[in-house]
């Protein structure tokens, strides 16, 4: 619309309008964007990263509902090892406790209000806190309520623990027995042990964590377990296994062909012997074990090659880097490409082999019962809190040949022999065929430090039937350097777990 000549011009309404439309489309726009994005936002957190913060450690509400009611317990021989306290003036309303805390520490692990739980107390988590979907009942289910928590049923016998736990006393050190029918692991101990419920307190477990961590002897290393260490001569079992299942020598009492002192190939270095006046020139594999003859194993394995006795340790269980007992143990390594000097080396459980108590007692569990290993597991059973189980280890605990029976029935009588007659004799049990193997593995550069002292043997009783099979490593303990040996230090050990094992 215009006006008369010399009146001002005004734009037409509906461009003012449409001017004003595009401006109010683009703040809504805008404005749904931002909207979306919100709702974007939100449905990720809800959805997928509120899931990791509920599971988040930190969480405090994760802590508080997991101790508003009694925790379920771990169970030895029908008794509880663990148990729940009222707590006073705090939102978390229990607390976790341990009867005999330091004698099962090894076993239980702990379960704190400040720390992740370790042990059987971590990996069966949720079954002990009623969280397991295994355990919800209908009613739960509908009530949206927390089940009843269930238990975990061990394989200790609490008498075997007991006797390690006592016979290791303040050396540092551990011990591993199990039944090699079943593969029921009877004793888990490791010293110096740790009371675990200082752990359990929210507002006294900071102050325990960092004397535990400050402790040069590491109590919370589980070394039964967790702690492999170089084997020495209970290695030996396995270059001999090697050797008669390849064919190199057909019987434990046949002469080898083993020069006393024998050099390592490609070094002037002499392989000598401890006891330098032993009958170990040209010795058989029965003698070799008798006087642990280090020239015979370490030809031995020269002549066999690292590949075959690599495979003959891989079969017990060596490089294994998934051994779940259902703890998982750390893995007990025979190397790989080494030369014939460390090949050598390596038949005497040195260079750098390592292994843990739990490997060289599967070692003698598996000669002990006719060249078979069974699966080593310390829980029987999971069950809900009325009984029924949920998980039977003992049905499913699977079998595997690692030598022959003529090869296992060999190596019972050379280990026999041992025992009976050689360097040890402090494992003598009366009423008891009872076979082992020491060691004394070198500690430090050029052997610098402590030996480790090493035994593994196996025992069944002569009127029950019973079997057992125990390794014992001695870290460190009060005695003389001169003193140190397998069979003084770790063998009277394995007696008294031995002995328990059989009398149960």
């Amino acid at each position: 619309m215009r006006k008369r000549a010399g009146g001002n011009v005004s734009l037409p309404p509906l461009v003012v309008l449409g001017g004003m439309n595009k401006t109010i489309r683009r703040a809504s726009v805008f404005t749904l964007l931002l909207v979306l994005a919100l709702l974007v936002r939100a449905t990720w957190v809800q959805f997928y990263e509120g899931q990791a913060l509920a599971d988040d450690q930190h969480n405090r509400r994760n802590a508080i509902q997991t101790y508003a009611e009694p925790l379920g317990n771990i169970i030895v021989a029908g008794e509880a090892v663990t148990g729940s306290a009222r707590t006073e003036g705090s939102d978390l309303a229990y607390k976790r406790t341990y009867p005999d805390g330091p004698l099962y520490a090894a076993v239980t692990g702990y379960a704190s209000q400040a720390y992740a739980p370790t042990q059987l107390e971590g990996i069966y988590e949720d079954l002990l806190n009623g969280t397991d979907p295994r355990l919800d009942t209908v009613v739960d289910t509908v009530t949206g309520k927390r089940a009843d928590p269930g238990n975990v049923i061990t394989t200790i016998d609490p008498a075997v623990q007991k006797a390690g736990y006592e016979a290791l006393g303040d050396t540092k050190g551990a011990a591993v027995a199990m039944d090699p029918r079943t593969g029921r692991i009877l004793g888990v101990v490791s010293t110096p042990s740790y009371d675990p419920s200082s752990l359990t307190d929210a507002d006294t477990a900071g102050a325990a964590w960092k004397k535990l961590n400050a402790d040069a002897d590491k109590p919370l290393t589980n070394r039964a377990l967790r702690q492999p260490l170089p084997p020495g001569s209970t290695f030996k079992l396995v270059v001999a296994s090697a050797a008669l299942e390849d064919g190199l020598y057909t019987s434990v009492d046949e002469r080898t062909d083993s020069p006393d002192p024998y050099t390592l190939p490609g070094t002037v270095t002499p392989l000598t012997n401890e006891n330098p006046s032993a009958p170990c020139e040209n010795a058989s594999i029965r003698v070799a074990l008798q006087y642990s003859c280090n020239n015979v194993f370490g030809k031995m394995a020269v002549d066999l090659g690292q590949d075959k006795v690599r495979a003959m340790a891989e079969k017990y269980g060596f490089n294994d880097d998934e051994q779940d007992v259902p703890v998982r143990a750390y893995t007990s390594v025979y190397p790989k490409d080494m030369d014939k000097a460390q090949t050598g080396l390596s038949g005497i459980g040195q260079f750098d082999v390592t292994a843990t108590p739990l490997q060289m007692a599967m070692v003698s569990a598996a000669i002990a019962n006719g060249g078979e290993l069974v699966s080593p597991h310390m829980v029987a059973q999971t069950t809900d809190s009325g009984g029924d189980v949920l998980e039977d280890y003992d049905e499913n605990a699977g079998t595997e040949r690692i030598i022959s029976a003529d090869t296992a029935a060999q190596l019972r009588s050379a280990m026999r022999t041992v025992v009976e007659d050689g360097t040890g004799s402090n494992a003598r049990i009366d009423g008891a065929t009872v076979g082992g193997k020491t060691g004394t593995a070198q500690h430090g550069e050029n052997n610098s430090k402590t030996p480790y002292a090493w035994f593994t043997s196996y025992a069944k009783s002569d009127s029950t039937g019973e079997e057992v099979a125990v390794a014992v490593m001695v870290e460190q303990s009060d005695a003389a350097r001169s003193e140190v040996s397998g069979n003084g230090l770790a063998a009277p050990v394995a007696k008294a777990m031995m002995e328990a094992a059989l009398a149960g």
